[in-house]
């Protein structure tokens, strides 16, 4: 059995968890001016899940993947998720319009 694997009698080591996330996605609903409710409704669920909502932005509970990929499309203009990294990322900060273009609001890399 491989180490840290369930059954290996090892504890799983622990992620290293976003200390922004939370803040980050109500950044978000803020300023798409959404509701609880209707953020849950363009996360691609219905309005009655809105709890969810509310516990990924006081940080009780991690989104999935799946809706921070949704996250990540609403920020922008193009649609895609080119803002995932910004998103889960700590060090970077999410566009100061949203939604933005991420032709011009997504961090360059640094040539070496």
């Amino acid at each position: 059995m491989q180490a840290g694997r369930k059954g290996s009698g090892r504890p799983e080591p622990k992620r290293k968890r976003q200390e922004r996330l939370a803040e980050k996605l109500l950044e978000i609903r803020l300023k798409l001016g959404l509701s609880q409710g209707e953020m849950m409704r363009r996360l691609g669920d219905d309005e009655s899940k809105r709890d969810y909502v509310s516990k990924y932005e006081r940080g009780v509970m991690e989104p999935p993947l799946a809706v921070l990929l949704e996250y990540a499309r609403l920020i922008s203009t193009a649609g895609g998720g080119e803002y995932l990294e910004t998103l889960i990322d700590d060090s970077l900060d999410l566009p100061s319009r949203i939604p933005a273009d991420p032709l011009k609001h997504l961090p360059r890399s640094k040539k070496k």
